[in-house]
């Protein structure tokens, strides 16, 4: 790490933050904070959306399916396209015309406050330990490169992301994700080119694909009824169509993005926007995964990723041994 990379990294995470807290200065009306101001673009919308769903434990972990078992792991989102078209017809209506600020809030109208309170508390504590391990993901990484303390480093983050997400609301939340997702997307061609610069000469893309592919790891569409197979078609479109009906379509974190819109064509269209891109997004992230791991065929992989937890542990353990030879 030079100063640039510090003076880059710093000025993407503290910068976004300001910028949204800035943009949503003086919003303090409670329907503006949680809603937003009803003027959301379905593009924010659906870059937001997608923002929130595909965290940094999405980009940390998932490479690593591509990595072990191929591009099946895909198969898991099939049914999120027909959730997504469920929901604009039938879900996204209601929630317009009883004009709720929460999902929750419907089961209130719906059944009773014990229900809605239910419903808000498990979302609370499921978000909450969500958000947990999302913080906590990212937080390694910059450890590892930044030489931070991994407990400093966590809670730096959270404060960052605590502090413009109180201080501008639903608003600033939605703003500096469009930002957050285009650092992503960017990251992710990066990520895709230094691999094919990392591959050895003479070997190109097309040449890394029948590598894989010999390996099995380009097996995308699985249409075996084995009840073995861990990803197939059918349990990706059933069993993905009634997850992403449950996240899209009641989990608070997604409805507050598409309740922002500022239509009910807005905020269809920032659904349909993810039901077009999440699947060739996961699609490709889960490429770079095996890209990874053709590259790894031509090098030695080493015993543990994180180098520099390895090295740290490797010189903790020799100040062991010799202070234990002195004693």
């Amino acid at each position: 790490m030079n100063t640039f990379d510090y003076l880059v990294l710093l000025g993407v995470l503290v910068g976004i933050a300001a910028y949204g807290m800035w943009r949503t200065r003086g919003k303090r009306d409670l329907r503006t904070y949680v809603r937003g101001a009803g003027n959301t673009h379905w593009l924010t919308i659906g870059l937001s959306v997608m923002a929130t769903q595909a965290s940094a434990v999405t980009f940390l972990s998932t490479p690593g399916q591509g990595y072990e078992s191929g591009l099946g792991f895909v198969q898991n989102y099939f049914g999120a396209p027909l959730a997504l078209i469920i929901i604009s017809v039938v879900f996204l209506p209601i929630y317009r015309r009883l004009n709720v600020y929460t999902a929750y809030e419907y089961l209130g109208k719906r059944f009773d406050s014990k229900t809605r309170l239910l419903g808000a508390g498990l979302f609370l504590v499921q978000r909450g330990l969500g958000a947990g391990i999302t913080i906590y993901a990212p937080a390694i990484v910059l450890s590892t490169v930044m030489g931070w303390r991994i407990d400093a480093t966590i809670i730096c983050s959270g404060l960052l992301v605590v502090g413009y997400t109180v201080t501008g609301g639903s608003p600033a939340v939605n703003l500096t994700q469009k930002y957050q997702i285009g650092v992503i997307f960017v990251g992710m061609i990066a990520a895709f080119f230094v691999l094919l610069a990392k591959l050895p000469a003479g070997l190109g893309f097309g040449d890394a694909l029948a590598v894989a592919g010999d390996f099995h790891k380009l097996q995308a569409v699985d249409f075996s009824l084995n009840p073995d197979r861990r990803y197939t078609v059918w349990t990706g479109v059933l069993g993905g169509l009634f997850l992403a009906l449950s996240y899209f379509g009641t989990d608070q974190s997604q409805v507050q993005r598409y309740l922002a819109g500022a239509s009910l064509r807005e905020s269809r269209l920032g659904l349909m926007f993810n039901a077009v891109f999440k699947i060739p997004m996961q699609f490709f992230i889960l490429l770079l995964g095996v890209l990874v791991f053709v590259l790894y065929q031509f090098d030695r992989p080493p015993v543990f990723f994180n180098q520099t937890a390895w090295h740290r542990q490797v010189a903790r353990d020799s100040t062991g041994k010799t202070d234990g030879a002195r004693g």
